[in-house]
């Protein structure tokens, strides 16, 4: 028997006892598409292990009818990871062996499990006590620098710039870019990255000259669907503890991703971002505009008020003053009165004290003492008062009534 006649044998009795088609429960660990037909491996696992594998191939004809109505549904591309119900029929090739052909996804499977794990994210956010923390930071009054996360050459990135740069207002907005990939697997280290340069741009050792006020994750122009790297705890947890207020549009039209619902106010598509910064500012400035007119009519009615208050006092002074200048009057009246006795009797009391003084001072002066009898003895023109003071050869002048005597010491 031939390899291709044994080959021939397992096809007749693979087909002999799995006539029918199944629907089989399974994860994706590869998608591929090759030339309209896709190929994919499939896996069990249990725990985290992997215990049955196998191989399925979803023909052409097949895929541009199964592919269409399964992404519109959940809004997401078949990717790795993914779990699905696939419809499939056993088939064995002589030449390429089994595999499975798939001919039918259940959309609602794959939805459920999405809504499952998204469910499950966000339970872990709150446990983590960080889902509301974008809620509770504060948007700017003056938001107009932005930095935004983006393809450079997505169609929507261009929309967000234009609305904002063509404002019906005028307002001056300054966009900078921070370049990411918006779908795909690399979705959550790329929106990462761009975070973290951001960050560093305002806190970091080299601060932009002027920070951003807030940030945009924005996607659009592109495909509806593959947007499953938004619906990451990684990037969630990242988002939610971002310094800054983020705002989202990426286009989500089904219902939100787990970034919409973390970040700081979430809108559908860029265009939508642009006209909620525009709107908010517009609204900052009717309210400067209405504070402005308040202010101006408070001031025009208080200087009103206070020019009658004058024109009455005005009027006022002259009676005022007349009164007044009368009661001053009458007042240095009475302190005149009252000064002049307590500035004589001040004046008796000082005089005796000066007398008193001068007696004590006549009583003091030496040349009375000499008078008496008394001398005084000096030594360098100072008073001599001890004896053992003195050495051998000093000079010494004793004062007499009438003369003075010097005296050298022998």
């Amino acid at each position: 028997m031939t390899l291709r006649e044994l080959n021939q044998l397992v096809r007749d009795a693979v087909e002999m006892s799995l006539p029918d088609e199944y629907w089989v429960e399974a994860e994706l660990s590869e998608v591929r598409v090759v030339r309209g037909h896709c190929y994919m491996e499939l896996v069990e696992y249990d725990q985290r292990t992997p215990i049955a594998r196998a191989s399925a191939k979803c023909w052409a004809s097949t895929w541009a009818l199964v592919r269409p109505h399964f992404e519109r549904v959940t809004g997401e591309q078949l990717h790795a990871g993914m779990k699905v119900m696939l419809k499939v029929y056993a088939q064995f090739h002589e030449a390429y062996g089994f595999s499975w052909i798939v001919t039918d996804i259940d959309p609602t499977f794959t939805i459920g499990d999405m809504a499952r794990r998204r469910q499950e994210i966000i339970r872990q956010l709150k446990e983590e006590g960080v889902y509301d923390l974008q809620k509770q930071l504060t948007l700017p009054l003056f938001c107009q620098h932005i930095a935004v996360i983006s393809s450079a050459n997505a169609a929507g990135y261009g929309d967000f710039v234009d609305q904002l740069e063509n404002n019906e207002y005028g307002f001056r907005f300054h966009t900078t870019l921070f370049p990411a990939i918006m779908q795909g697997e690399q979705v959550e280290a790329s929106i990462i990255a761009a975070l973290n340069q951001i960050n560093d741009s305002v806190f970091g050792s080299s601060v932009a000259d002027n920070p951003p006020d807030c940030v945009v994750i924005i996607r659009g122009g592109g495909a509806t669907a593959d947007l499953s790297g938004f619906d990451t705890l990684l990037l969630a947890e990242n988002v939610a503890n971002f310094p800054l207020p983020i705002i989202t549009g990426i286009g989500h039209e089904r219902d939100e991703s787990v970034l919409d619902l973390v970040a700081h106010t979430s809108v559908k598509t860029p265009t939508a971002v642009a006209a909620f910064l525009i709107d908010r500012l517009a609204e900052v400035n009717d309210f400067l505009t209405s504070a402005q007119e308040r202010i101006v009519r408070s001031v025009r009615q208080r200087m009103e008020t206070e020019r009658l208050r004058l024109s009455r006092y005005q009027t006022q002074i002259p009676s005022l003053f007349s009164v007044y200048a009368t009661r001053q009057t009458a007042r240095i009246e009475q302190l005149r009165q009252r000064l002049e006795p307590a500035i004589a009797t001040r004046l008796q009391r000082e005089r005796h004290r000066l007398e008193m003084l001068e007696q004590r001072a006549q009583s003091l002066d030496p040349a009375l003492l000499l008078r008496r009898g008394y001398s005084i003895t000096l030594k360098d023109g100072r008073l001599l008062r001890d004896p053992a003071q003195l050495r051998p050869g000093d000079i010494i002048e004793t004062r007499l009534e009438r003369g003075i005597i010097q005296s050298e010491i022998i």
